[in-house]
């Protein structure tokens, strides 16, 4: 948004280990001057406030919704060191939460330029071993029927980027590709009937 593109955060961030850290709280307060209704959420995956990658490193994601337009970003739960954490507890998952949000908020436009250069893609076999980690996760979970973990492996190949997400694909068997757009039209079509019968209660 326009509106907090223009602000200067300068003064509210803080350097970590060659980063820039911009106060959540301070951020959050920010966005509600613009919108008093604006909204944000931490994303559960099967009741958890994390998803956990093959690796049993995880990632939370955050959507934080102004003035109608909703945004979404991703973030490993990581160290002091900024390195993804195997096994995370719950005080660094909370933390992964709030500075996911604070840069969900920068997909809205709020200090933005001070993530300039910190999400570099990563090096090729870095990406490669990642890739192939989740094609495995995906083809498990088929194989012993966790549909639901096998479509979020998938869904969470998809945030990661239309590039990604394509070399995951063509990894996949021709079986498995057709089971996961089963329980994608599934999904889609619950969703859907979910929205109908709440719009009907709204009605009613």
């Amino acid at each position: 948004m326009s509106d907090l593109l223009k602000i200067n955060v300068s003064d509210h961030t803080e350097k970590k280990n060659g980063l820039t850290y911009l106060s959540w709280a301070w951020a959050w307060a920010e966005v509600l001057k613009i919108d008093p209704q604006a909204t944000w959420e931490a994303v559960e995956f099967n009741g958890l406030p994390c998803a956990f990658l093959p690796d049993s490193s995880a990632m939370v994601k955050t959507v934080v919704t102004i003035k109608g337009h909703a945004k979404s970003c991703w973030l490993p739960v990581m160290d002091h060191k900024n390195q993804a954490i195997k096994g995370p507890d719950a005080f660094k998952v909370n933390t992964a939460i709030v500075r996911c949000l604070t840069k969900t908020i920068g997909m809205h436009g709020l200090g933005l330029y001070i993530y300039a250069g910190e999400d570099l893609p990563e090096g090729p076999e870095e990406d490669k071993t990642l890739i192939m980690k989740v094609r495995r996760s995906i083809a498990e979970h088929l194989a012993n029927g966790r549909d639901a973990g096998a479509l979020q492996e998938w869904e969470i190949a998809t945030d990661m980027g239309k590039e990604f997400a394509s070399q995951v694909w063509a990894g996949i068997t021709t079986p498995d590709q057709e089971k996961l757009r089963g329980l994608k039209n599934e999904a889609v079509a619950a969703q859907k009937k979910l929205a109908g019968a709440k719009q009907e209660q709204a009605v009613a």
